[in-house]
């Protein structure tokens, strides 16, 4: 059954036939498009872009960047995802998730390194979409996407300590241990008005955060309130107060000499093959994040609208974006679960909602860029601790007693890997656990159970589950102890057998074959079938070898009244 629409929400397009290889969500959601929904994709574009200002600014510092590199992505990108993507309401930009990864790279490689790798990430990106691969990013399990995303939530608490205690560190180290030894060597640096104003700031979030629903519940008119976030709250007023007070904390104006009033030029780094070798498992920890990122936001979004988005033409729009964003000055650039709920919860219909909320973040860097300098770094810290503390999954660790070891072994290990070495290795340590743990649970599910017989000469077993790689012991053994007459499997209940089941099965009729030991399968049919013809089995063992179920088989087997009893000459 299709997925139906939530009531209330507008009849949307079918989903593309697949005859499109390249058809963005855009052309179908405008069929039908009317001035009424214009208007709610206006206000909510609005909306989204308030929300999207300060969080964009925020991810650039954090990543070791300037502010308008968040600013310039958030257009960019964000405008490349709407026309393009493959869901008519996700908003791209600038995610924490790269914050750890960017700031790693800035620091090995530099900023002009970074542009190439964040374009490569963009053709690895369209690759994957246009090889129809956006279905197998769900493959990876969740307990490794908890893990690092619980992983990168806690490096960027830690390095906003810096900010959010005003310390004074000149070159912030990027693994985790060089950053707590750096902190706690600049903790006589603490600035008491930034740690006041950060702490300020957070609870003003927190706060605004868990009262405004309540409020709604009780005043009508606080329905309005939601329509603003806390974040652009304390950083307006954190602002005022630096601005009238004229406090002594570090602003975007003392450190980057405020934000430009207009796009950047094209620029174009130096490019070698051989720096290209080095950037190649960085660009592909970004694709492979972004990917994850995006993928699972459109998929929070489809629950929300009760729409279907079309992952791989997804892929390819988050792949041009991350291609061109970065020679316009901007960052890697994916789809953003705050930004994409605020967008819904808005009112978007199409995407239309999301290049407006591009064309309003261009309306403020190109009108009210001065008045930016005034924006303290502590309340940017505020708003990032408020982010990271959102992002993990901190409930996962409490019930991890509710769940199997493996699944635990995974999700810890990636998270500790995450934290303590780097995201790239505890994605690749979470992968080949999870693809370890699914081996044995599948090989654990496969069993083989013998059937008893009254004559001694003959052995019956039946099969379940699947003959791969992880479970071809289940044959060696059955070779290592063959009967004096007949061997009968019955492989009526095995659902799949792969390259390395059907050699192991080979194996055994050759086993059967010098030990004049009658080998008899029953009940093959569908894929076992097919591959058994295929790799000579059937050949082997002969057609008439081959039965229809286990009681035909027995019969076949048992020796007739009066025969010989011995092993077949």
């Amino acid at each position: 059954m299709a997925d139906l629409p939530t009531p209330g929400a507008p009849i949307s397009a079918p989903t593309p036939p697949r005859s499109h290889w390249f058809r963005p969500r855009i052309v179908a959601a405008l069929q039908g498009y009317n001035r009424q929904l214009f208007a709610q994709d206006v206000g909510a574009g609005i909306t989204v872009g308030v929300v999207a200002l300060p969080l964009a600014m925020a991810f650039a510092i954090a990543s070791g960047l300037k502010p308008e590199a968040g600013l310039f992505t958030a257009i960019i990108a964000g405008l490349l995802i709407a026309v393009l993507g493959g869901s008519r309401v996700q908003i791209g930009g600038p995610a924490g998730a790269f914050i750890v990864i960017v700031y790693g790279i800035v620091e090995r490689y530099g900023l002009a390194n970074l542009i190439i790798a964040t374009a490569m990430s963009g053709v690895m990106q369209f690759a994957m979409g246009f090889f129809k691969a956006g279905t197998l990013i769900r493959f990876i399990p969740i307990s490794v996407v908890i893990g690092f995303t619980n992983g990168i939530a806690v490096l960027i608490a830690v390095s906003q300590i810096k900010e959010f205690l005003g310390l004074q560190v000149q070159n912030m180290p990027a693994d985790f241990f060089g950053i707590l030894s750096t902190l706690h060597h600049a903790l006589p640096s603490l600035n008491l008005n930034a740690a006041a104003l950060a702490l300020a700031c957070l609870l003003l979030i927190v706060v605004w955060q868990l009262a405004i629903p309540r409020l709604e519940r009780r005043y009508h008119w606080a329905k309005h309130l939601l329509l603003v976030p806390g974040s652009v709250v304390a950083l307006v007023l954190a602002t005022l107060c630096v601005a009238l007070l004229q406090l002594p904390v570090e602003t975007i104006g003392s450190r980057f000499g405020g934000i430009p009033s207009a796009l950047p030029a094209l620029q174009w780094p130096e490019f070698s093959w051989s720096t290209a070798r080095f950037l190649f498992i960085p660009a592909t920890t970004l694709a492979l994040l972004g990917s994850i990122e995006s993928l699972l936001c459109a998929r929070v979004a489809d629950g929300m609208i009760g729409e279907r988005h079309d992952p791989n033409q997804e892929l390819m729009a988050q792949g041009i974006a991350n291609f061109v964003t970065p020679f316009f000055g901007g960052m890697p650039a994916t789809g953003t679960i705050a930004r994409t709920v605020t967008n819904i919860k808005s009112g978007a219909n199409s995407p239309i909602a999301g290049v407006v909320h591009a064309m309003t973040l261009l309306l403020v860097v190109l009108l009210a860029a001065p008045l930016a300098r005034n924006i303290p770094l502590a309340a940017m810290a505020a708003i990032l601790m408020f982010v990271a503390w959102n992002m993990g999954e901190w409930r996962e660790f409490v019930h991890l007693r509710q769940y199997r070891v493996p699944y635990r072994i995974t999700l810890l290990s990636v998270f500790f890997l995450t934290v303590v070495f780097d995201l790239t290795v505890a994605v690749e340590v979470g992968l080949v656990a999870a693809c370890l743990t699914f081996i044995y649970r599948i090989s654990s599910l496969t069993r083989s159970e013998p059937v008893t017989l009254a004559d001694p000469g003959v052995q019956a077993h039946r099969l379940y589950g699947a003959l791969f790689f992880g479970a071809v012991k289940l044959i060696e053994e059955l070779q290592d102890h063959l009967p004096q007459r007949a061997l009968v499997l019955d492989l009526k209940n095995l659902i799949y057998i792969d390259s390395s089941g059907a050699d192991t099965l080979l194996d055994l009729a050759h086993a059967c074959a010098k030990a004049h030991v009658r080998l008899i399968v029953c009940g093959l049919a569908h894929q076992p079938m097919d591959i058994a013809r295929r790799c000579g089995l059937v050949h082997l063992v002969g057609e008439s070898q081959l039965f229809p179920d286990l009681a035909s088989g027995l019969n076949a087997a048992a020796p007739e009244p009066g025969g010989d009893t011995s092993p077949a000459s």
